[in-house]
């Protein structure tokens, strides 16, 4: 089967490959962009392992054709590292023990990027409804939440210090 020319914006970077038709967006983030912190869980869409955040929307990547990518800002895990350091929400998860096995822990983190940029001060119940979609056998979800609230309660510090 022919290629088709997939132009795209990953991690801040133009992106310009060759896909066959049906390849979906996380083999594509895989196999040919080497950015393997996006993981493979249930294939099916159930289990969050693969969320990465597309213009500013968390999607499934397992369910997703790259195809349907072009022209879009895609950020993975591998995206929210700043000079060599971790992002607050990636520090917050290590801190707050939010990971043991770790796979489904970039998911996880991308949800959370995800709700913290659309709403800095989410609800824990906010929060919870925001990682519904993300699965964890091995950490429960307090400690996940405890993460992304800390986090958010710095973003809302920082705003009311910048009025």
């Amino acid at each position: 089967m022919e290629k088709v020319k997939l132009n795209m914006v990953v991690n801040g970077k133009p992106e310009s490959l060759e896909v066959k038709p049906y390849a979906r967006l996380l083999d594509v983030l895989r196999e040919d962009l080497g950015l393997t912190g996006t993981k493979e869980g249930c294939g099916v869409g159930e289990c969050g392992a693969c969320t990465v955040i597309v213009d500013g929307e968390t999607v499934n990547t397992c369910l997703t054709l790259a195809l349907s990518m072009e022209g879009k800002h895609i950020t993975t895990i591998e995206g929210l590292m700043e000079n060599e350091k971790l992002h607050p929400i990636q520090e917050a998860f290590i801190k707050h023990n939010a990971l043991q096995c770790g796979f489904c822990t970039p998911g996880l983190i991308m949800s959370a990027k995800a709700l913290l940029d659309a709403n800095p001060a989410p609800t824990r119940q906010e929060i919870k409804v925001a990682i519904s979609g993300n699965l964890c056998r091995c950490t429960g979800y307090e400690q996940v939440v405890d993460a992304i609230a800390e986090v958010a309660g710095q973003l809302k510090s920082e705003k009311s210090l910048k009025k």
